[in-house]
């Protein structure tokens, strides 16, 4: 008897190594991997293939970084998803949620910080527009999987309160970001710094006034070292430049890990980026965009690295479970009374029983 298949759909380095570790933790299943993809969104395949969505995880240095991990690690690939009939997908992003994966069994798992809740979250929610406008800030909201992976308790009453159905949060910590004491053991030779974390807003079209930025930083090292590690998608020598210019005698990395410079410093300086757990987790001083006590309430659990054992935990279950599809009338009016999410539980679910 073959074994049943699942299928791990990748995105940044952090999603793509989360999934690495879930599926070894689920050895009794043949596992398939795949960058991110949009099968099913014409319009966003056209962007894609003009090469307008490099600075994402659909395409550009994302996907390359992806691909070349994934054949270094000997894992199957299944691009697009299109080779295998799967029992179960786990996906690390609700933004978009491929056609050809709409009628199995889904798992998403939590990245790491989620976008703060602006103008254009409310817009996109109320307004039912494309949910990737909002990035990371609707993660939840497509209602299209049947069990979400959260870091936290914090964070699952978060979800809770954007609309994710409750029934369908599963606390389990996520992997990266729940043994954060193994990054104290490193060879990194620099030490009493203050380490910055750029971000790739301008690469996406946002704005940010990097000189703004950078003396903030500035002022908070009051004369200690700098450190910047720009975001991967940054172009190194454009970026180094700018950061001589306004802070002469910085160091700056790119392709070195930043865990190991995070426990080495003193204080970490950053806007949004999912590395502040990091530094909270090892009592650093933390600067960025968030409040702080906000995000000590979010703080991914510390599980001593259990988070893609608790993960497969749930994928067997969820496997195991058989499909069950609750009644109603079909009439067009009582039908309008049925709740959203309801619905589209309930044309997945008949949608995989008739398949």
């Amino acid at each position: 008897m073959s074994k049943q298949k699942i299928l791990y759909i990748c995105g940044s380095m952090n999603q793509t190594t989360q999934m690495h570790k879930i599926s070894q933790e689920l050895p009794e299943f043949e596992a398939y991997f795949t960058p991110y993809y949009a099968e099913g969104y014409g319009y966003i395949k056209v962007v894609t293939n003009a090469g307008l969505l490099d600075m994402t995880i659909l395409g550009g240095q994302a996907k390359e970084r992806t691909l070349k991990y994934l054949r270094k690690h000997n894992l199957k690939l299944d691009l697009y998803g299109k080779e295998h009939d799967y029992d179960l997908v786990f996906t690390c992003s609700d933004l978009l949620i491929p056609k050809n994966i709409r009628d199995k069994k889904i798992i998403m798992v939590q990245e790491g910080m989620t976008d703060p809740e602006n103008f254009i979250y409310y817009l996109v929610k109320y307004l039912k527009l494309p949910r990737w406008i909002a990035s990371t800030s609707v993660t939840g909201l497509s209602y299209a999987y049947d069990k979400f992976c959260v870091a936290s308790e914090g964070y699952r009453e978060l979800f809770i309160k954007k609309g994710v159905p409750p029934e369908t949060i599963e606390v389990t910590g996520i992997p990266n970001f729940d043994n954060c004491k193994q990054f104290l053991n490193n060879d990194f030779p620099y030490k009493g710094f203050v380490l910055v974390a750029t971000s790739d807003m301008r690469e996406t079209y946002k704005y940010e006034n990097r000189k703004k930025f950078i003396r903030k930083a500035l002022k908070i090292a009051d004369g200690r070292q700098l450190i910047f590690k720009l975001h991967p998608n940054e172009n190194f020598d454009k970026r180094a430049k700018e950061i001589e210019k306004y802070a002469p005698g910085s160091l700056v990395f790119q392709k070195e890990p930043i865990e190991p410079m995070i426990a080495n410093c003193d204080a970490l300086v950053t806007r949004y980026s999912s590395v502040v757990y990091v530094a909270i987790a090892l009592g650093k001083e933390v600067y960025s965009d968030f409040d702080t006590e906000e995000l000590k309430r979010l703080m991914p659990i510390q599980n001593g690295g259990k988070s893609a054992f608790n993960i497969a935990h749930v994928a067997r279950r969820l496997i195991a479970e058989t499909d069950t599809v609750k009644v109603y009338p079909i009439t067009k009016p009582l039908l309008k009374n049925i709740p959203l999410k309801e619905r589209f539980k309930i044309r997945r679910k008949l949608a995989r029983i008739k398949h």
